[in-house]
């Protein structure tokens, strides 16, 4: 079962989702993750920062945890 984040725009950046995750603690932290052992989105290994999330995509840190992205319905 994936854990649940909702977000209020189109998309989001990775970073600022993982953020959101609270699963590392500063923007530090995430890049430094991110560059050396990098998180799956839907299965695919991934390390940047910037890369978009839309609804439904699933995220998947190593170890921890999966999130899904939700929007948040108006």
């Amino acid at each position: 079962m994936h854990t649940k984040i909702t977000i209020h725009t189109e998309t989001i950046t990775l970073g600022q989702f993982l953020k959101l995750t609270n699963v590392l603690d500063s923007g530090g932290m995430i890049k430094n993750y991110l560059k050396d052992v990098g998180v799956y989105i839907n299965g695919e290994l991934e390390h940047r920062r910037g890369r978009k999330l839309y609804a439904e995509d699933v995220v998947e840190i190593k170890d921890v945890d999966s999130f899904v992205v939700k929007r948040e319905e108006e």
